[in-house]
């Protein structure tokens, strides 16, 4: 099977802090900012391939910057920035959304593209970085990789 070049490509998604969402200081659990920022990510993936046969390996961190509020929208902007033969690795970033756009959280996670008995496959994807800002995730997801 050939390989497929592409470039990464933003993923979009918004979530809104409602009350179940907050910890015992009123401000967003980091569990549920876990969960939204996996599923960012996913969705960052299952955008190359099929989704189904992917699967979270590593979350390699996320970094805090401030805390998120009820009331507030995130906004979670995920992009597959380095592939190997069956991982795909995204970046994540989050801003708190409105008039003056702060950032939340950052970092990467790892994903696997398995088969039907969950072994890893390759997914013939080459990512090729063209901007300044996608050769630098690049650089730092290959990091991860040692």
């Amino acid at each position: 099977m050939d390989k497929i070049s592409i470039e990464p490509k933003p993923t979009i998604t918004m979530r809104l802090v409602k009350g179940e969402d907050l910890n015992h200081h009123g401000t967003l659990f980091a569990g549920r900012t876990a969960e939204w920022f996996v599923e960012s990510g996913f969705i960052a993936a299952a955008s190359l391939v099929d989704p189904q046969q992917v699967v979270c390996l590593k979350i390699h961190g996320m970094y805090f910057t401030k805390p998120a509020r009820p009331g507030q929208i995130l906004k979670f902007t995920s992009k597959i920035v380095l592939t190997g033969r069956s991982s795909l690795i995204a970046h994540i970033d989050v801003i708190r959304a409105g008039s003056v756009e702060e950032p939340f959280v950052s970092g990467f996670i790892t994903f696997i593209f398995v088969d039907e008995n969950t072994k890893p496959v390759s997914h013939n994807i080459v990512i090729v970085p063209k901007s300044e800002e996608d050769i630098k995730l690049y650089e730092m997801a290959k990091l991860l990789k040692k």
